[in-house]
């Protein structure tokens, strides 16, 4: 009963797996029905989750939701989902509140229906508790006013009855009852006081429980050896009990996502994918990079669908290193001290000379509004490419970062969501994507965060070769 007191005063606002990027982003099908579902999990758990969901079909009668473990027994048994609530001023765009009852991996199942039937969808959801508030002052300032009623209405209860509980109608206590109800009520006063101090101190335990309930990510410490490899260990600090550094499964063909970035200009960027080589420690034969600082984000996703991404400085010399191979790929743009972010990049251009050209609208970015960026790909004629191919899978990658490096997110035309948690509730979920026609606009849908600057790195690949443009972005409340 005290720690569900507790835990009812904390936080519920906005790390998602992805480093201050907790909102969940998926677009995907509901049986006929194409949607973009949002979820933004609580900052503490227990806690209720926000959903929005926007049906890209016209027609769509009625959107249920419900919360179910990712994975385990939980996860067979569905409860009673609750109505999602339509806009009156927008009929395709639905909202709904979620309990997320413990941490960990999580899903929202959708079912919707509508005139050509119903279908479902699951949109993995990591359950991370990252904070706790403060009590709010009025209410600190009521309960504070209560706790003083209710001590003195005890000790005066105690007083009463010792002084006057055993006389006659009318009749007044005598010197005797009145010192025996001093003393009684002094004695009542010492133990509510040690009543109020003992909870105190209870309060301080269960808060400290909690405080080690808090999400830890998994360390990543760095280093380089002469030989030019690059060497991650991976530590755990201690947090979930089911989590380890030895159930990583892969994503997109790969264990982990390793962007490189040279910090502060973020004008180089580097998309490797280091090999275990045993639990929790990756080593990967660096490129050729220029000398630097650099700042690591490392995706990876455990057997329970829960995704992390874990984030390291180094310092680098300059490496000669060998011509990137696979999946590997490298960007450049202009230095962010040499960037007006108040001015619009509409354009990027490729190295072999064709452009990326961001389809912005003029509306400017606002914080915690889906947006779909669009992107196009043009050849080094100004005509839309012909020779797309996929990129691990996809049609294009994109990073999200920040210029203070507190965001970042690895997103896909599909979401936020890894495809190795999404593959979890639906097998085939990657069929699409390698069986559907890849047009030379590339769309991500994706929600700021934070305000502030930003830069986006997307990368598609033409004709077997992975290439990367650079666009910069301002953000406002």
């Amino acid at each position: 009963m005290r720690r569900a007191f507790f835990l009812f005063f904390l936080s519920c606002a906005a790390g998602l797996a992805h480093i201050g990027s907790p909102d969940v982003f998926h677009e995907g099908s509901a049986g006929p029905y194409r949607m973009l579902v949002t979820v933004r999990p609580p900052a503490a758990v227990p806690g209720v989750a926000e959903i929005e969901i926007r049906s890209a079909s016209p027609g769509v009668r009625e959107v249920r939701i419900v919360p179910l473990p990712l994975t385990g027994a939980g996860a067979k048994f569905t409860p009673t989902p609750d109505v999602a609530r339509r806009s009156q001023a927008d009929p395709q765009f639905f909202t709904g509140s979620l309990w997320m009852m413990s941490a960990g991996s999580w899903q929202v199942r959708v079912k919707a229906e509508g005139p050509e039937g119903s279908g479902e969808m699951s949109v993995p959801v990591p359950t991370l508790p990252r904070t706790t508030q403060d009590m709010q002052f009025t209410l600190g300032l009521v309960l504070f006013a209560l706790m003083l009623v209710l001590g003195m209405g005890i000790v005066s209860i105690i007083g009463a009855g010792a002084r006057e509980g055993q006389l006659e109608p009318g009749q007044s206590p005598s010197e005797r009852h009145i010192r025996r109800s001093r003393v009684l009520m002094g004695a009542t006063a010492g133990l509510v006081l040690l009543a109020l101090v003992l909870g105190n101190e209870w309060w301080k335990l269960e808060a400290g429980a909690y405080a080690r309930f808090i999400y830890k990510p998994l360390q990543l410490a760095p280093s380089l050896e002469p030989d030019g490899h690059l060497v991650l260990r991976l530590n755990d600090p201690g947090w979930l009990r089911s989590r380890g550094i030895d159930d990583l499964i892969p994503d997109h063909g790969h264990l982990m996502h390793l962007f490189v970035l040279r910090i502060p200009e973020m004008d180089r960027i580097f998309h490797l994918h280091p090999q275990q080589i045993e639990a929790g420690v990756f080593e990967h034969r660096l490129p050729a990079i220029p000398a630097g600082r650099y700042q690591l984000f490392a995706d990876i996703v455990h057997a329970s669908g829960l995704p992390e991404t874990l984030t390291a400085e180094i310092d680098l010399p300059a490496i000669p290193g060998q011509p990137l191979t696979g999946d590997d790929s490298s960007g450049e743009g202009a230095g962010i001290s040499r960037t007006d972010f108040s001015q619009a990049t509409n354009s990027a251009v490729l190295p072999d000379g064709g452009r990326l050209v961001w389809e912005r609208e003029s509306e400017p970015l606002r914080t915690k509004r889906p947006t779909w960026f669009r992107f196009r790909v043009e050849d080094s004629d100004g005509r839309p490419a012909q020779d797309l191919e996929l990129y691990m899978g996809m049609p294009g990658h994109a990073a999200f970062v920040r210029t203070d490096r507190s965001v970042f997110a690895h997103v896909h035309p599909s979401g936020s969501v890894p495809m190795a948690a999404l593959s979890i509730v639906d097998p085939h979920a990657g069929h699409n994507m390698h069986t559907a026609s890849r047009p030379s606009t590339i769309s991500f849908p994706y929600g700021f965060p934070q305000p502030g600057d930003y830069r986006i790195f997307v990368q598609v690949k033409r004709a077997g070769r992975v290439q990367t443009g650079a666009f910069d972005a301002r953000v406002t409340p």
